[in-house]
């Protein structure tokens, strides 16, 4: 599967038009997505690093194609010889040459192992690629729904501050009629201030997520669409741990990288091995001389073409031992990418069962915190009758609203780590891929409406 045809061109219209959208405008997961993979720094590198190997790989075709050279020169000669007479014979002459060698292996080991290490290396980076999409993917969704997150803990605060501050004008309101004592007006000041600080800290806390966002997306004042209300999440699929298990020990980016190494430091075995065995190469060669002045014999020769053809063999002897210590380097080397591929294999195995725990868990603390949601609501209601009626106090009303409020906040992020928690499963398995964001993006509010928050509760009145 080649990994253009999983983005194709057309995104790249997506990342330049979110990356110039107007900042009022609100984003979906995809749009930002499409923006980071122009904008992130890591990614770019990842990319770069792609190509470079795709080069590398093609570079090993040498090794099997013949090798042509083309030389030239111009060389002056003074020659001069004494005579048996006494008299010395002096000639000079130019010589201008052109020599055009060409030489293709016929049997080299060693250089075919070279060329099969250029089709692994293609694969490497295709697998360093994929991790690097897999991983940009991750970190979009993490940034986004850290936003989102955040932005539901400061409505679920304000939200908690307005029936506080209702609550506190109750109890005002009720000590100066004597009906209560001091002490619920005071219990309900320092649940305000408790609650004022809380919202600071929410406030300071989107602020920076926000920034997080835009500098991760290059996208100014990024504002990602909030899930739809009553989304339903859905479930893993298939539920088959052992599927997921399979999957990430077939085609996670690991788990092919430590597969090339070790067919990699197999050939590395081979080429050493070669060092032992002869060598074929076809030659050939044509070279071209021009002479001045009747060239080396002075018997008016102005030119001399040679053309040879051959084949040449070469046998090694005796390298000092090198050959020998090289092949039980190489098959040490192969050991150990042994060992690293087996690493690999448990290390994402571990990663998918977990991922996939981590789903199932996901969703029970969701369907346990909507049983929660509800019974915290019931609970507000029964102790705000109970303060109407004399059986409870203050304290108990303004508890009862913090755990609703507490429980929501905690609701709305168990519904994003269930989103986040799908990705990583698919991460595991090696599987994510840009479609698994469209699903999510289907889960989407269509309008850039703030996320909802919750009502405020209405104050209970003592008699």
């Amino acid at each position: 599967m080649k990994l253009h045809r999983l983005f194709p061109r057309a995104t790249l219209t997506l990342a330049v038009a979110a990356l110039f959208a107007p900042a009022i405008q609100a984003q979906s997961l995809m749009d930002l997505y499409q923006a980071s993979r122009g904008h992130d720094a890591t990614y770019q590198a990842a990319r770069a690093q792609y190509e470079a190997g795709l080069q590398r790989a093609d570079q090993a075709k040498a090794a099997v194609l013949p090798t042509i050279t083309l030389s030239a020169g111009v060389n002056r000669t003074d020659q001069s010889a004494d005579m048996a007479n006494g008299t010395t014979n002096s000639h000079d002459y130019e010589t201008h040459s052109t020599s055009l060698n060409l030489s293709q292996p016929l049997f080299r080991p060693a250089n075919f192992a070279t060329f099969r290490q250029g089709t692994q290396q293609a694969e490497l980076a295709e697998a360093q690629w994929l991790a690097a999409e897999q991983d940009l993917i991750v970190r979009v969704s993490q940034a986004y729904f850290d936003v989102l997150s955040a932005q539901d803990g400061l409505a679920f605060v304000q939200a908690q501050k307005t029936a506080v501050a209702e609550q506190l004008a109750a109890a005002r309101r009720n000590f100066e009629v004597g009906a209560t004592t001091i002490t619920d007006t005071r219990e309900a000041q320092a649940r305000y201030d408790l609650v004022t600080a809380q919202e600071i800290a929410a406030d300071n806390d989107l602020r920076i997520k926000k920034l997080a966002l835009d500098q991760f997306v290059g996208v100014q004042d990024a504002r990602p669409l909030p899930l739809a209300p009553a989304v339903a999440l859905p479930a893993v699929a298939p539920q088959d741990i052992n599927y997921w298990v399979d999957q990430a020990r077939t085609q996670h980016p690991s788990v092919r990288q430590a597969r090339v190494a070790l067919r990699n430091a197999e050939l590395e075995s081979t080429k050493a091995i070669s060092g032992h065995l002869p060598t074929v190469d076809l030659t050939a060669s044509r070279s071209m001389n021009n002479y001045s002045n009747g060239g080396p014999n002075a018997n008016g020769t102005d030119a001399a073409n040679v053309t040879t053809i051959g084949v040449q063999l070469t046998l090694p002897l005796f390298a000092g031992f090198a050959t020998q210590n090289r092949l039980r380097e190489t098959l040490a080397l192969e050991d150990q990418a042994q060992a690293q591929l087996q690493g690999a294999e448990r290390a994402v195995t571990q990663g998918a069962r977990t991922a996939y725990l981590g789903v199932l868990s996901g969703l029970s603390q969701v369907k346990a915190l909507e049983a929660a949601e509800t019974s915290s609501q019931s609970a507000l209601d029964a102790n705000q009758l109970g303060y109407r009626v004399g059986v409870r106090i203050n304290i108990d009303v303004l508890n009862a609203q913090s755990q609703l409020y507490q429980t929501k906040r905690d609701l709305a992020q168990a519904r994003y780590n269930v989103l986040l928690a799908n990705l990583r499963l698919r991460q595991a398995s090696g599987d994510l891929n840009g479609n698994d964001l469209q699903n999510i993006n289907a889960l989407l509010a269509s309008t850039p409406a703030a996320p909802t928050t919750a009502p405020a509760a209405k104050p209970a009145q003592s008699r």
